[in-house]
């Protein structure tokens, strides 16, 4: 008994002297975002997707024409990160190459998450993190507010570049979702000949629904400034207005990652517009969201980071548990609803009249 009260306080003051180590991801845990969104605005992952062999440091910093000195304490810290990789070259000299999560930075990749990582890094959208404290005590309605005074489509609405800053990461976003969503649960699209894409942004989303299942024709529905800048795409039409007004009709209308943005109340309001725009007898809505709380899931720290992301850029939103999501839906009039995990952090809520 004695031994194990002993081993008990050493390994307290084991844990005590960790705590040190521990701390200092906290001091210093924006330093990776950053290293990041530098290698991304030199087109580091993009220069080494494009040589087949790994590049030198010499070689990297001509093309680049920059510092060697400087490059090399960027990618030595990134290499620690796993964002690249050294390899060899030849027997006396080594090289950098890419890696799985290198591949994801690249600015034109299919998988990008690029423009993600350049609008969450941007100082539009850190700025709300240091009002925070404000936020929780009351003291500010919103966080986003607070740093910039009004709400983040104000903003975007009286700034395009940062607009499009959103679209291009929501678009990243949309990327991975969607093909997540047509190959974990294709079943979802089916008997469905017209969609609404309720808050769509630049049409991407829609656009790979409509390529994945192309006997569906696409209504990508968003606010007028948005929509006016979206690209042209073949089974798409590009509709401007207002969610809380009206949705356009169709057999299903598809959110993603639109109600996390909202209140309750606001919420319930955009899902009784979804379901005036559906047919009561064979209409559904796909919503496409994360859900708080689900055991043993991968992305079950990403949820939680993005439910502090909310309460930074936004007035009322959040990411809900299945609780809170059944509660706005049954408020907004529907009767039954199904969920299906996907190899993504959404999941996948289908929703009945």
């Amino acid at each position: 008994m004695a031994a194990n009260l002993i081993n008990e306080q050493l390994q307290s003051k084991e844990d005590e002297e960790a705590v040190p180590e521990e701390i200092w991801k906290y001091v210093f845990g924006f330093t990776p975002m950053a290293v990041v969104k530098c290698a991304i605005e030199l087109g580091i992952p993009d220069i080494l997707e494009n040589h087949e062999m790994p590049v030198t440091l010499a070689e990297l910093a001509s093309e680049l024409r920059c510092s060697p000195s400087s490059l090399h304490r960027i990618m030595r810290f990134l290499i620690q990160y796993k964002i690249f990789q050294e390899k060899a070259v030849s027997e006396t000299s080594v090289g950098y190459a890419q890696t799985p999560l290198s591949r994801l930075l690249t600015k034109h990749g299919q998988r990008s998450m690029a423009d993600f990582v350049l609008l969450e890094s941007s100082p539009v959208m850190l700025a709300p993190w240091h009002k925070l404290s404000a936020r929780v005590l009351g003291n500010e309605e919103s966080a986003f507010g607070a740093a910039h005074g009004g709400d983040v489509w104000g903003f975007a609405a009286g700034n395009p570049g940062h607009s499009k800053l959103i679209d291009n990461a929501m678009a990243c976003d949309a990327r991975l979702a969607v093909k997540a969503v047509t190959n974990g649960c294709p079943e979802v699209f089916e008997g469905v000949t017209t969609v609404v894409d309720v808050g769509g942004g630049d049409g991407t989303a829609l656009r790979l629904i409509v390529e994945a299942c192309p006997w569906i024709k696409g209504i990508n529905f968003d606010l007028p400034h948005v929509v006016s800048v979206a690209p042209t795409s073949t089974g798409v039409e590009h509709v401007g207005g207002n969610m809380f007004d009206h949705v356009p009709k169709a057999d299903a209308a598809y959110l993603m990652k639109v109600l996390h943005d909202w209140g309750d109340e606001e919420c319930i309001e955009i899902l009784r517009k979804c379901r005036e725009a559906i047919p009561h007898d064979t209409g559904k809505v796909i919503i496409v969201e994360a859900i708080v709380g689900q055991e043993n899931h991968e992305f079950k720290d990403v949820v939680l980071m993005l439910d502090m992301v909310m309460m930074a850029h936004t007035t009322k939103g959040k990411e809900r548990t299945l609780k809170e999501w059944s509660y706005v839906l049954h408020e907004a009039g529907f009767n039954r609803y199904t969920t299906k995990h996907i190899k993504s952090y959404h999941s996948v809520i289908e929703v009945y009249p």
